[in-house]
């Protein structure tokens, strides 16, 4: 295998890598949103307040979107990983 291969697959393995956490951050920026609105609202400053919600909201989004990256990463190595291992 050559650099520029390497390189390619790389690349594209970062790049599904970030496709693949867009669901979960972005559950985390809107639940983290949401509560502190609502913390800066009623004063309410508890630490659990904050933790609990993103956590909840993050396993809820990688619970729906399970399929979607699971078929994602099963694309990418049977496209990209497994011939290069057989020697394709």
């Amino acid at each position: 295998m050559n650099d520029a291969v390497f390189f390619d697959i790389m690349r594209q393995g970062l790049w599904l890598s970030v496709l693949l956490s867009t669901p979960l951050l972005g559950a985390a920026l809107l639940a983290g949103v949401t509560v502190g609105l609502f913390q800066a609202l009623t004063s309410v400053q508890e630490m659990t307040l904050t933790f609990v919600p993103k956590v909840l909201s993050m396993l809820i989004v990688f619970w729906v979107s399970m399929s979607f990256m699971t078929g994602a990463l099963v694309d990418f190595f049977q496209a990209q990983i497994i011939p290069l291992v057989i020697g394709g």
